[in-house]
């Protein structure tokens, strides 16, 4: 289940953030939490599947017509094509109108959007 971030999840977000290399320095950390918080262009997402506990974190920006997953961050244990799957297909599901992106280190997560996945 995808949810956006609110203020009493940061912590959560920041520490699943802190699996990205850009997110090692705790300003960078800090000014991302800041983007996500103070804009409505830029939403984090929080994700749980069956675990009581958020195990990834993306990061998106929207317009009027797209939206553009810029990062994903799992726990070691959820990496993999099936949970990346169904975080891109509930981002689409619960977006019917939008056409989704990602940016260039995140494009493979697109193909989890055609109907063989």
């Amino acid at each position: 289940m995808l949810i956006q971030c609110k203020k009493d999840k940061e912590k959560v977000a920041m520490g699943l953030l802190s699996y990205l290399p850009d997110f090692k320095k705790l300003d960078n950390l800090r000014d991302e939490i800041e983007l996500n918080k103070n804009s409505e262009e830029f939403r984090l997402f929080l994700y749980r599947d069956d675990d009581p506990n958020f195990v990834g974190v993306m990061g998106t920006q929207w317009d009027n017509e797209f939206i553009v997953v810029r990062y994903l961050s799992l726990v070691p244990d959820y990496r993999q094509a099936k949970t990346e799957s169904k975080i891109m297909q509930e981002l689409a599901s619960s977006n019917p109108t939008k056409k989704i992106t990602a940016v260039p280190e995140y494009i493979h997560l697109v193909k989890y959007l055609t109907k063989d996945n």
